[in-house]
């Protein structure tokens, strides 16, 4: 294949279908929009409110997850504009996505009342606590899966309009997206807490809130979220290449040298090594 790899992509095209993926999923786009106006209440709480909770802010978390699911969700209403015709439209996947819908907005209502009163929504140890914990784990395996039902749908299509060293990037990361969490966010809700290690002093990287004294597994878990991110921006540094061919390499190299990254840091945490 000689052909030249962004021969019929260009940069322009990435805006236009930013405003089509308003259109092309609802669900989604509504989905992140809701995200960040409901940080419109947390905000302030974190700016008027003291109490903390192992040394952080008590409305932090919720931030973080109010964040993380925005542009988890922002980034799948846009790539939901590339899918095959009508994948997003069938019923199946409107009932799905309500599902994912509900499943989120569930979270976020049990990540807000654990913050409201300054206890754990994660590894608590209470029996009605811990099993409301278990149930949101069960909600964000459903959450997350959204990336591997569109993944496999840009590895299945053949017909599409994307160049195809793109579309491959895609589905690499949205696969890539659906095991690692699974793997990463498994390993930690089968273990008492994301730490593998006692912290002495508390040391943690700004903002992320990563151990700089211990393993955390907090660092992979976020690494495999962002999968769906990085590797098609690997894939559209490609396009830069002269041919399909080198393109397609590209795209490989780079999806498995960052999943080899993630897995990197997986087992650095698990052996109680900080990250940094």
């Amino acid at each position: 294949m000689t052909e030249v790899a962004n021969e019929t992509f260009e940069p322009a095209d990435i805006r236009t279908y930013y405003v089509i993926s308003l259109r092309a999923d609802p669900i989604l786009a509504r989905l992140a929009l809701a995200m960040v106006l409901s940080l419109l209440l947390t905000v302030p709480a974190f700016l008027l409110d003291d109490r903390l909770f192992r040394g952080e802010n008590v409305w932090l978390k919720p931030i973080k997850f109010q964040i993380a699911l925005a542009v988890y969700f922002a980034t799948l209403a846009v790539y939901a504009a590339w899918l095959p015709e009508g994948v997003t439209r069938s019923r199946k996947t409107r009932v799905f996505l309500t599902a994912v819908a509900l499943a989120s907005i569930a979270e976020m209502l049990w990540i807000g009342w654990a913050a409201m009163f300054a206890t754990a929504s994660h590894y608590n140890p209470a029996p009605l606590l811990y099993a409301i914990y278990a149930a949101m784990g069960a909600f964000a395996v459903l959450l997350t899966s959204v990336s591997l039902v569109f993944g496999i749908a840009f590895w299945r299509d053949r017909g599409s309009a994307l160049p195809a060293p793109f579309r491959l990037s895609l589905a690499l990361g949205l696969i890539a997206t659906f095991v690692l969490t699974l793997i990463a966010a498994g390993t930690l809700s089968a273990l008492p807490g994301h730490h593998v290690g006692i912290p002495v002093t508390g040391a943690t990287v700004p903002f992320m809130g990563w151990s700089r004294e211990v393993g955390d597994l907090r660092v992979p878990h976020f690494l495999a979220t962002h999968a769906l991110h990085v590797i098609p921006v690997i894939g559209l540094a490609a396009m830069a290449l002269k041919t399909s061919r080198l393109a397609h390499l590209a795209v490989w190299v780079g999806a498995a040298g960052f999943a080899a990254l993630t897995l990197f840091t997986f087992v650095q945490a698990l052996g109680g090594r900080p990250f940094i």
